[in-house]
């Protein structure tokens, strides 16, 4: 088996988790308590992109507006058309980022780092460039880690014996939101 067909077997995961999370990010008003960090915010904005099919049989839907309108990406939830891309605002303590989230390959796109305090001056110090720089890394992996730990919680109530009350749960929510 090539890669292409592990990404493709296995990209119901990356799917269901963006579901999850879009899911989630509503159960409580934009607000998810990760362990160990807290609560965080999180907030799907204006662009969504579901897919159903494959091949050449592949078909798109992509849902942009306001979050009232995204009532549409839900009805193409409860269509069978799977959540495969989202942009994600994300907040933790003093920081927000914008992100687009690739499920299938679990890319990061279009990421909006938050506004930090750096010298204005980095041309005439290298050190406050190179102070820069890093604390540009810092932000980026600071925001992996938290979609990873997402993930993780993800991953560990998709494998427990609790899965299929969330998931119905899940359902229910997709079905409440498409009848809106």
């Amino acid at each position: 088996m090539d890669l292409v067909d592990i990404i493709s077997e296995k990209r119901f995961l990356g799917q269901e988790f963006l579901t999850w999370l879009w899911f989630k990010s509503e159960e409580r008003g934009g607000s998810v308590f990760l362990p160990g960090a807290g609560d965080i915010q999180l907030v799907f904005e204006k662009h969504m992109l579901l897919e159903s099919g494959e091949g050449e049989s592949l078909e798109k839907l992509i849902c942009r507006g306001p979050q009232t309108e995204l009532q549409e990406a839900r009805t193409g939830l409860l269509m069978g058309k799977k959540l495969e891309q989202a942009r994600i605002y994300l907040a933790k303590g003093d920081y927000e980022w914008r992100l687009t989230f690739g499920a299938t390959l679990f890319e990061y796109r279009n990421v909006s780092l938050p506004r930090t305090i750096s010298p204005n001056d980095e041309a005439a110090d290298p050190l406050a460039w190179e102070a820069k720089v890093l604390e540009r890394v810092g932000m980026s992996e600071e925001a992996l880690h938290t979609m990873d730990e997402l993930f993780r919680m993800f991953l560990q109530i998709r494998a427990s014996a609790d899965w299929s009350q969330e998931l119905a749960r899940l359902k229910s929510w997709i079905a409440k939101g498409a009848e809106n």
